[in-house]
């Protein structure tokens, strides 16, 4: 289960310095920047800008200002405008500064062999070959497809008792599980355990997305769905919820916002399951009627206070054609831009794997890059042995991984995860000196990414 250091004030941290007159604490503070400033809570604060001084909770002696000039020059790590893993490969776009991420459907059945046996060496080779990109992946494991068998490992089709229902869904013949099946759910929760011991800390692999029904999205809108055989029990839902809060420290996971739904969800009438610490995705988002359902189920969630802790995804409609069409428009779609949708949702990243076809690379970049965290420099003062630099995040949601202010490679102690929109925090670090080097590092980062700043001091 993930504890994550929110809130107004983060306090600090003590570190040695070898020096009684240094300071006591490394670490930093965090307030809305509205409390100091209003200017500075403002996503648009122009560049060149003189943001107040910063006060410290401690003498840290005299320090000097540093000058220094950074820009955001590309789609920041785990944030925009998703492609699918096998598409557009060979085109400028898929390596280009406007995608961070990419997206696969994963089939449970090809990394089960056998009852307990796993094979995760397709897997890796598929995470692999998103990391040689500079890329990280969001995954969904399914067992339903439309018009496909289903993924259930074979060793389980094969014993005598399991019962797969035919159906069919938007016209195409369409195999559902069988949950009554004790099996099944058995193995459904060792995968996610085996999943989570293998995956938890890897850096392959930005957010995973997880549901059942048609393309584990929680649902089955179209064709037969019949709680408990068809589509899991309300119980063994929870049960599943409540596995995967316990299985994962560090990777997020995501539900659709249609487990919303009161009529084969749980989530309606256990308040205790939905204060857990997942995210949400959006299958149909910029879609025309996207203030109804869409919103209602977004709201169900408390999507407003739910982004704080967990990522929000989700993937542009394909309702119709039209929506893929222009989702993306700059001049919007439907009284609205992507823009200000992704602002009022703080959305991280989105899947348009259709978006190369009706947008430019320049403009799926500018889309890619209102979503997620975006930090500012705002001051940055260096002593001997020390450096104080204030950190505004510009964006419309927070950084989900530790992510540390540097100096020389010398980090802090506090991260920037949880420095919410608007807010700024001061970082000190025990590093300084004539020519200091300010860096933002991350452990949850692949080969060859980097998360930049801005800054015009």
């Amino acid at each position: 289960m993930r504890r994550l250091p929110f809130g107004f004030l983060l306090l600090l941290f003590a570190f040695g310095c070898g020096d009684d007159d240094a300071p006591d604490a490394d670490a930093g503070t965090t307030r809305d920047a509205g409390g100091r400033d209003a200017a500075m809570a403002d996503a648009s604060l122009p560049d060149g800008g003189s943001p107040p001084d910063a006060p410290l909770p401690f003498d840290a002696g005299p320090l000097r200002e540093v000058s220094i000039t950074s820009d955001i020059t590309r789609v920041q790590p785990m944030t925009g405008i998703v492609l699918w893993e096998e598409s557009w490969n060979g085109d400028a776009i898929k390596t280009s500064d406007a995608i961070a991420l990419e997206y696969a459907y994963v089939q449970p059945s090809s990394i089960v062999t056998a009852r307990d046996t796993y094979d995760w060496s397709g897997f890796d080779a598929f995470l692999d070959r998103i990391a040689g990109r500079g890329h990280q992946a969001v995954v969904r494991f399914y067992y339903v497809y439309p018009g496909e068998e289903t993924a259930v490992p074979d060793y389980l089709k094969a014993l005598p008792d399991y019962d797969e229902t035919v159906g069919s869904t938007e016209g195409m013949r369409t195999v559902f599980p069988d949950w009554t099946h004790d099996e099944l759910r058995r193995v459904h929760l060792q995968f996610y355990e085996r999943f989570a011991a293998r995956y938890d800390e890897d850096a392959r692999i930005a957010f995973l997305q997880t549901g059942f029904g048609l393309w584990g999205e929680y649902h089955i809108y179209d064709g037969p769905r019949v709680i408990g055989e068809t589509f899991p029990s309300e119980a063994f839902q929870a049960e599943f919820v409540r596995h995967l809060d316990a299985q994962f420290d560090t990777l997020h996971w995501s539900l659709s916002i249609d487990a919303a739904a009161d009529e084969y969800s749980p989530f309606a009438n256990d308040a205790a399951l939905r204060a857990l610490d997942f995210g949400l995705f959006d299958d149909s988002f910029m879609h025309e009627e996207h203030a109804g359902y869409n919103e209602a189920s977004w709201n169900f969630f408390e999507h407003g206070t739910r982004y704080e802790r967990s990522p929000h995804g989700g993937e542009l409609s394909y309702y119709s054609d039209f929506d893929q069409e222009h989702a993306l428009d700059a001049a919007g779609l439907y009284g609205r831009t992507y823009e200000e949708l992704s602002a009022r949702f703080h959305v991280s990243y989105m899947i348009g794997n259709d978006q190369p076809e009706h947008q430019t690379d320049a403009r799926i970049r500018e889309a890619g890059l209102a979503n997620g965290y975006k930090f500012e420099v705002l001051s940055f003062r260096v002593g001997d042995a020390i450096s104080v630099v204030e950190v505004r995040n510009f964006g419309v949601a927070p950084i989900y991984y530790d992510a540390f202010v540097a100096v020389n490679g010398v980090r802090s102690a506090q991260s920037l995860k949880g420095l919410l929109p608007g807010q700024v925090g001061v970082f000190t670090v025990a590093a300084g000196g004539d020519d200091p080097s300010l860096t933002i590092e991350s452990e949850r980062l692949v080969a060859g990414r980097r998360i930049e700043f801005r800054a015009r001091l």
